[in-house]
C-alpha cells in the first residue's frame, strides 16, 4: 500500500516564501531573545506542528507522514521522490529522496519515527499534544523521542535543496511508524515490502546524543550496538486450599523467594568491541575512583571487586553484563483461598554476545526447583555496527568544531531501537544527533517531555554538517 503524494498549491509555498524572505526570526530562550536564521524557524515549525498531530498508537501516524511529504513537495521535491507507504491506512511511512551525482556510492539513510508513547493529559502540567515554549525548553510528546529528529532531517533535507547541494550519494530521509509499539513497524515493513526506497551503505538514527552534567556538555555518544529484549514468565503453582488452613508451600511466597534470587543475581561481566570503547571514553570523562575501576574492569572482566563496586551506576552496570528485573507480578484466585498460582515478568535486556537461551538456564538455576520459567516472544538479536573511521572521522571532525575538547564515545543502547531490524538487514546503523541532554533530567516517555531550545538548534546545524560531510562533501 503507497501514494505518492501531490503538491497542494501556493500555502505551504507562500509560508517558504514568507521565510526565505526574512532576514531574521525570534524566538525566546532562558527570556532572551534568540535570533533564527530562515531553516532555524522551519525546523521550529515543523517541530511544531508534529507534536501537535497525535500519533500515538490508536492514532496512527499518517497525518504526520503526509503533513511532513507536502512540505516536501512544496519545496520542490519530484513527487517520485516522496512517498507516503505501508500496509495499513492508519500507520503510514515517509520516504523522501535527495537525489546526488550518478557516481555509484551507496546511499545514506537519516531515520526517524514518527509514532509516540501515550501520554494523558491529566499526568502533565500543560497539554502533552500542544507545542509549548517555556523557560528556555520545547515541550510536548516526542519533542525528544523521536519528533525533534524528524522535524529537523525534513528541515536540514529542504535546507539543502534550496541551497543547490548536490550530493555524491543520494540522502534517503525515512520517517516511520510503530517504534513504540504496536502492529506496523515502518522499518521492518520497509525492509520486508520496499527495501528498495531505504536500501542504503549506513544509516543515521536515534539512540545516541550529547550528554550534560551540572551544566558541562561532557560527551557525544554514538550507539552502534544496543541490548536485546527478551521477557520470561515465571509460575509458581501448588493445589492451594482453604486460606483459615494455612501451609507451607504457598505459591505466591515461593514465587517472591525466587524473584529475591532472581533479583540478587548479577550475569557475569561481558564486553564486546562497542562496550569497551564506552567504559574507556567514560573513564577519561568521569576521572577519580569510578575510572580507576572501569580501568580494571577493561583490564580483567573478571576483576569481581571492581565489578562490584560500578555495579551501583545503572548507566554502567547495564553496559557490562545482561540485565533482569521484574516488572509485573500477580497471584492467588481470592481473598479467603490460599494461591493456586502465582506469576510475575522478568524483563531482560541482553548483551547482543549472550546467547538468550544461557539466560533462560540461568533463571531457571536461581529460581529453583518448583519455579517454571518460560520465554516470551522471540528475542531480536542485531549485530554491532563496526566503528568505522569512515562514520565516526566526521562526527568527532564536526563536535570539535562546535564543542571543542568534548569527546565522542561510542555506546550501546541498552534499551531497542529500529535501528536492530536496519542491521540485521545488513545495514549500519549508528544512532547520532547532537542533541544534548542533562543526563539528570531525561523525561522521554515521561511527564512533561522537554527539549532545551538551544540543543535543538545546535542538533540540527550538527546533523546538516554530518550529512554533507557523509555524502562527500566537506562544510
Amino acid at each position: 500500500m503507497g501514494r505518492r503524494m501531490q503538491g497542494n498549491g501556493p500555502r505551504w509555498g507562500a509560508f517558504f516564501g514568507i521565510v526565505l524572505a526574512c532576514a531574521t526570526l525570534a524566538t525566546t530562550v532562558a527570556g532572551q531573545q534568540l535570533t533564527l536564521e530562515p531553516h532555524e524557524e522551519l525546523a521550529r515549525e515543523l517541530l511544531r506542528e508534529l507534536i501537535e498531530i497525535n500519533t500515538v498508537d490508536s492514532a496512527g501516524t499518517t497525518a504526520a507522514a503526509e503533513a511532513m511529504a507536502r512540505r516536501l513537495l512544496d519545496a520542490g521535491f519530484p513527487a517520485e521522490d516522496v512517498n507516503v507507504v505501508g500496509p495499513n491506512e492508519r500507520k503510514m511511512n515517509l520516504v523522501a529522496r535527495l537525489r546526488g551525482r550518478n557516481t555509484g556510492r551507496p546511499a545514506i539513510l537519516l531515520l526517524a519515527h514518527l509514532d509516540v508513547v501515550e501520554a494523558l493529559p491529566s499526568d502533565w502540567n500543560m497539554d502533552p499534544f500542544t507545542f509549548n515554549e517555556r523557560d528556555g525548553y520545547y515541550y510536548g510528546r516526542g519533542v525528544v523521542d523521536d519528533k525533534d529528529e524528524a522535524a529537523i532531517y525534513t528541515a536540514n533535507l529542504i535546507r539543502l535543496r534550496q541551497e543547490g547541494f548536490v550530493p555524491d550519494r543520494d540522502i534517503i530521509v525515512a520517517l516511520t511508524a510503530d517504534e513504540e509499539g504496536g502492529g506496523f513497524n515502518g522499518v521492518q515493513w520497509l525492509i520486508e515490502n520496499r527495501r528498495d526506497l531505504i536500501d542504503a551503505e549506513y544509516a543515521l538514527n536515534e539512540g545516541g546524543g550529547g550528554a550534560i552534567k551540572d551544566g558541562i556538555h561532557q560527551l557525544n555518544s554514538v550507539q552502534a550496538s544496543e541490548k536485546v529484549y527478551q521477557s520470561f514468565t515465571l509460575t509458581a503453582s501448588n493445589p492451594g486450599g482453604h486460606s483459615s488452613l494455612p501451609r507451607s508451600d504457598n505459591a505466591i511466597y515461593d514465587l517472591a523467594n525466587a524473584l529475591v534470587r532472581v533479583g540478587e543475581y548479577h550475569f557475569p561481566v561481558m564486553l564486546n568491541e562497542v562496550t569497551e570503547a564506552y567504559l574507556r571514553g567514560t573513564a577519561d570523562v568521569e576521572g577519580g575512583p569510578i575510572a580507576a575501576d572501569i580501568r580494571m574492569v577493561l583490564a580483567d572482566p573478571e576483576n569481581s571487586g571492581a565489578a562490584e563496586r560500578l555495579q551501583v551506576y545503572p548507566y554502567l552496570n547495564s553496559r557490562m553484563r545482561t540485565t533482569c528485573v521484574a516488572t509485573r507480578l500477580s497471584g492467588g484466585h481470592a481473598d479467603n483461598a490460599l494461591p493456586q498460582t502465582a506469576t510475575a515478568t522478568v524483563n531482560c535486556r541482553i548483551l547482543p554476545n549472550h546467547n538468550p537461551a544461557e539466560v533462560l538456564l540461568a533463571l531457571r538455576r536461581e529460581a529453583g526447583r518448583g519455579i517454571e520459567v518460560l520465554a516470551t516472544g522471540q528475542p531480536n538479536p542485531s549485530p554491532p555496527s563496526p566503528l568505522s573511521a569512515a562514520v565516526l572521522g566526521p562526527i568527532e571532525r564536526i563536535t570539535e568544531e562546535m564543542w571543542p575538547g568534548v569527546p565522542v564515545v561510542p555506546t550501546m543502547s541498552t534499551g531497542a531501537t529500529d535501528g536492530l531490524y536496519l542491521r540485521r538487514a545488513g545495514i549500519p546503523t549508528y544512532g547520532v544527533s547532537g542533541l544534548f541532554g542533562d543526563v539528570d533530567d531525561v523525561r522521554s516517555h515521561g511527564q512533561d517531555e522537554r527539549l532545551l531550545i538551544k540543543s535543538f538548534f545546535e542538533g540540527q546545524e550538527f546533523l546538516y554538517r554530518l550529512a554533507k560531510a557523509l555524502s562527500g562533501t566537506i562544510s
